[in-house]
């Protein structure tokens, strides 16, 4: 059997069930007498979404019929399908899925932070699909602080790397990973394209850093995938890594990124940076002031 052949018998079994539990009270319809099965009658369903009573009858029937987005739209509605049951019923009537706008998760859960939290001494961080860090384990805060950002106050990788000197960058080869990562921005950026606030992050970042800008204006797009990556740091030296990006159920375009050392020298560093934590980085607003008073003094001309 094609897959055409098999999605229309699973497209009409799907549009039967989700008629059947949506009540006459659910959307404002009087009970009436003599209902044999429970839920809304076809009748219905397409007259509260504005079609044909014999299209919507082919429809759940399974028939080649042609269907648009928009009538696919207002039976959703109709039947108060969610977002992924609508993009179920997209699939099934074979037409392409526009998910609608969805609001960018900007905080992590307490689950999530112990999720994190556990896999310490690796290296871990939640980001969404802007770069903006919602969460961090104290071994991500030992491979990527960048002290002199700490006063800033900016949560958002994509505007450390790009505002910081080359110098300060913990990313070696920075100009090898940042251009995977606006193309890995770029994207998701597809998927927000007008919306304000992404339109404006862009816009700023683009203002604060003009390699940005470029790197922008390029066009490149790709999805995140594993890398290695070479960090630098002032205490020991720098370590290989390799990075795992895990989606997140429950948070759309969110995920853990964890590194993991790419050999035995990386590892062994890590351990050195976990031992100097429990000196230098007390999870405390004090801890925080006391690093970057440290950097200025260590850098006087920054």
């Amino acid at each position: 059997m094609s897959t055409a052949h098999r999605r229309r018998p699973e497209l009409a079994a799907f549009l039967r069930t989700r008629r059947a539990r949506v009540t006459p009270a659910d959307v404002g319809m009087p009970p009436g007498l003599r209902r044999r099965t429970p839920g809304l009658r076809r009748e219905e369903v397409a007259q509260l979404s504005g079609v044909g009573v014999t299209w919507y009858t082919w429809l759940e029937q399974g028939r080649p019929i042609n269907a648009s987005a928009q009538v696919l739209d207002a039976v959703a509605r109709t039947l108060r399908l969610d977002q992924p049951e609508r993009e179920h019923l997209y699939r099934l009537a074979e037409v392409p899925f526009e998910p609608a706008p969805e609001r960018l998760t900007q905080s992590a859960g307490p689950d999530v932070q112990g999720i994190i939290d556990a896999l310490d001494p690796l290296p871990a961080v939640v980001y969404n699909s802007r770069y903006d860090v919602l969460a961090t384990n104290p071994a991500y805060r030992d491979l990527f602080v960048v002290p002199k950002t700490l006063a800033i106050g900016v949560p958002n990788v994509l505007w450390t790397l790009f505002t910081v000197s080359e110098e300060a960058c913990p990313i070696v080869r920075r100009e090898r990973e940042l251009p995977v990562m606006v193309a890995t921005l770029r994207s998701w950026y597809g998927r927000h394209v007008g919306e304000p606030a992404w339109e404006g992050f862009i816009r700023r970042l683009s203002a604060a850093s003009g390699y940005f800008a470029e790197l922008w204006a390029s066009g490149e797009v790709v999805q995140p995938g594993p890398r290695v990556k070479t960090f630098r740091h002032e205490a020991v030296g720098d370590l290989r890594m390799t990075s795992q990006s895990l989606q997140i159920d429950g948070m759309p375009e969110c995920r853990i990124v964890v590194y993991t050392p790419d050999d035995e020298t990386a590892r062994a560093k890590v351990a050195l940076l976990r031992e100097r934590r429990e000196r230098l980085w007390p999870p405390t607003e004090e801890g925080a002031a006391e690093i970057i008073s440290m950097w200025q003094t260590e850098n006087p001309a920054s």
